[in-house]
C-alpha cells in the first residue's frame, strides 16, 4: 500500500467546482487586491477561530515582517527566537535591521524552552518570537512572564498552528501579535501565498492595517513608512471556500495523531509530547529515533512517505554564520535535526493507510 507524505490533489479535487466558481466570481468582479473576498475571509476567519479582527496579507512571511515593524525593532536590538523552525520565523528580525538571538527548544514539544529564553535576555533584548511548531502551542505563560519582567514585545508565529489553543485561548492572542501562513501545505492552505495577522490590541491592528498598504489609510496620504503586504482577491476567494472545512480537517488530523500516539510502539522511538496546557492541530507528526535514516529507508521500502523537516537548524545555516554560533550551541535543536522524521498526517488519509504507517513503523 502506498502512503504519500502529502497529497494536495485530493483536497483540491474535492473542492474543484466551488473553488473555480469562486475564482470566476472574483475575476468577473475584478476584485484583485484586497476587496470583498479578502474582507469576507478576514471576518470568517475571525468568527470561526475566535479573533477580534484579522488582516489578510500576501504571504506567511509578511505578517512576521509587519509585526517586527509594528514593534519598533531596529538596529542594535536583539530578538529571541528558536533555532529549530522554518527560516521565515527569523526573517522579520533581519528585515528591520535587528539581530536574531536563538534560544534552545524543549525535548518534548520542539518549542522554545522558557528557561533558555530567560538566560538569553540582555539589556539589548527588545522582543521574543515564539513559534508554535508543528501545531503544538509553546509555553506561553512562562514566555509572557519573561516578557513582562523585561518589557518585551511578543510575536506568536502561528504559521503551523491555525486552530490551536493554549489553555483554551486561540494562539495569537497570548502575545502582542499573532501571525499565520496559508501556504498551500498548511492546515488551511491557499493556492499560492497568503498570510494573516491578529492582535488583541486595537491600536496595533490599526497600525498594521496602515503598514499593509503603503503606510496609508487614505489614498495618496502616507502617515508612516509602510509596505505592500496586501492579500490578493483570488487567495481570499479560495480561502473562503476552504475555511468551512477547517474544523473537520483538524479533527481528522487529531484523530490520526491520536492513533499514532497510542499505537506506535517501536523501541527507542520518541513521540511528540502533548502537554495538557495546549491543544495541538498536528500540522506535522514528527518522531525521533537514533537510527532515523535507516528508519526512513525502511519506510520508503514499505512505500510510506516521510520528510525531514528542518534538517539544519537556523544557527547552522550559512546566512546566519555572522552570528557566531557553531555546532554544540543548541544541543536539543541539533539532536532534533539529526534524529527527526515526520510521518504522513493529512485529513484525506484513509484508516487503512494509517494502519499501514503504524504497522510499518512498528516493524522496523
Amino acid at each position: 500500500m502506498k502512503v504519500p507524505f502529502l497529497d494536495l490533489s485530493l483536497q483540491h479535487k474535492a473542492l474543484r467546482e466551488p473553488a473555480l466558481a469562486a475564482l470566476a466570481a472574483t475575476y468577473d468582479a475584478t476584485r484583485f487586491c484586497l476587496g470583498k473576498d479578502v474582507e469576507d475571509f478576514e471576518k470568517g476567519f475571525a468568527a470561526a477561530l475566535g479573533y477580534p479582527a484579522v488582516l489578510g496579507m500576501n504571504s506567511g512571511t509578511a505578517p512576521l515582517h509587519v509585526a517586527c515593524m509594528m514593534a519598533g525593532f531596529g538596529p542594535g536590538d536583539e530578538i529571541i527566537t528558536a533555532p529549530f523552525t522554518f527560516i521565515s520565523s527569523a526573517w522579520g528580525i533581519n528585515y528591520v535591521g535587528a539581530r536574531p538571538v536563538f534560544a534552545d527548544i524543549e525535548e518534548g514539544t520542539f518549542n522554545l524552552d522558557p528557561a533558555k529564553v530567560a538566560a538569553a535576555v540582555t539589556p539589548r533584548t527588545k522582543g521574543i518570537i515564539a513559534v508554535h511548531l508543528f501545531g503544538q502551542p509553546a509555553r506561553m505563560d512562562e514566555i509572557m512572564a519573561i516578557a513582562k519582567q523585561h518589557n518585551l514585545f511578543v510575536i506568536e508565529d502561528c504559521a503551523q498552528a491555525v486552530g490551536a489553543r493554549y489553555q483554551g485561548t486561540p494562539v495569537g492572542l497570548l502575545g502582542d501579535v499573532g501571525t499565520f501562513s496559508f501556504y498551500p501545505t498548511k492546515n488551511l492552505g491557499g493556492c499560492g501565498e497568503g498570510g494573516a495577522l491578529v492582535t488583541r490590541r486595537p491600536e496595533l491592528h490599526t497600525r498594521a492595517r496602515h503598514i499593509r498598504v503603503h503606510g496609508s489609510d487614505r489614498r495618496y496620504y502616507h502617515d508612516i513608512v509602510g509596505g505592500n503586504f496586501r492579500m490578493d482577491g483570488f487567495q481570499g476567494a479560495l480561502l473562503n471556500v476552504k475555511l468551512p472545512h477547517l474544523a473537520g480537517w483538524t479533527r481528522r488530523r487529531q484523530a490520526i495523531a491520536g492513533r499514532y500516539l497510542r499505537e506506535i510502539r517501536l523501541a527507542d522511538v520518541r513521540l511528540p509530547d502533548q502537554p495538557s496546557y495546549g491543544q495541538s492541530v498536528f500540522h506535522q507528526f514528527t518522531i525521533r529515533h537514533p537510527q532515523r535514516d535507516a528508519l526512513r529507508e525502511h519506510l520508503t521500502r514499505r512505500e510510506v512517505g516521510t520528510d525531514l523537516i528542518y534538517p539544519v537548524p537556523l544557527h547552522l545555516q550559512k546566512c546566519y554564520g555572522y552570528l557566531g554560533y557553531g555546532p554544540g550551541s543548541f544541543p536539543v535543536s541539533e539532536r532534533s535535526a539529526a534524529n527527526c522524521v515526520s510521518l504522513p498526517i493529512f485529513p484525506e488519509l484513509t484508516d487503512a493507510q494509517v494502519d499501514h504507517v503504524i504497522a510499518s513503523v512498528n516493524a522496523f
